[in-house]
């Protein structure tokens, strides 16, 4: 049986600077706060599910969901059918919570691991998924058009993983609300094509970057 989780309303677990979202420390202590909750950034999987279910085809897809916190996204997608789904975080609190959680969901794995370096075999993922991951990796003081080499940096290392655990033919898809001027340029790889989606529900603009990895 699924255990009784609530989604998160405590604006007591926002950070004081958003700096501190790109922070593990942050998020350790905010997930212990949050031991029975979830909370998802953006959308959840009923916003998305006619998207995903275009772009990633078979639900026997592999596929790697990114700093997955205590989203219900993967729990969602596998009650529908895709359960080939690796989630990491480097959080081991909210992987634990997450572990536990999902027990009636077996064939779904729980991974500690920083998505700048992922212990993962190169080419063994169909599809990987960022829903906000990233975006708390861009949060810095300073001018939006010109990021720093750090944060550019930190932006790398999980771009250029995804690239390398992708398999040829695969995809990343990216769920932001972060404008193509701001965030379409750290994508720029050999190999990769760019399509970009709007995602307006007649409130806010949210966009979607579907990289397909060149064969």
């Amino acid at each position: 049986m699924e255990p009784s989780t609530t989604a998160s309303t405590d604006l007591g677990v926002l950070p004081a600077d958003n700096v501190e979202y790109g922070s593990r420390e942050y998020w350790q202590q905010r997930y212990m706060q949050e031991s029975n909750e979830t909370f998802d950034w953006f959308k959840t999987y009923k916003d998305l599910a006619a998207l995903l279910s275009r772009h990633i085809g078979s639900k026997d897809a592999r596929i790697l969901m990114l700093g997955c916190g205590n989203s219900t996204l993967s729990g969602d997608m596998y009650d529908d059918g895709y359960e080939n789904i690796v989630n990491v975080d480097y959080s081991d609190v909210v992987i634990d919570q997450m572990r536990q959680r999902t027990a009636h969901q077996p064939k779904m794995t729980w991974r500690v691991m920083d998505v700048r370096e992922m212990a993962l075999d190169d080419a063994s993922i169909d599809v990987a998924i960022d829903k906000g991951t990233l975006d708390a990796l861009m949060c810095e003081k300073g001018d939006v058009w010109d990021p720093s080499p750090e944060l550019c940096q930190n932006i790398a290392g999980e771009v250029d993983e995804v690239n390398r655990v992708l398999v040829p033919g695969g995809k990343f898809i990216w769920i932001t609300f972060g404008q193509p001027h701001f965030r379409k340029r750290h994508l720029v790889r050999d190999g990769w094509e760019i399509e970009v989606e709007r995602l307006n529900d007649g409130g806010f603009d949210y966009f979607v970057y579907v990289v397909s990895k060149q064969k």
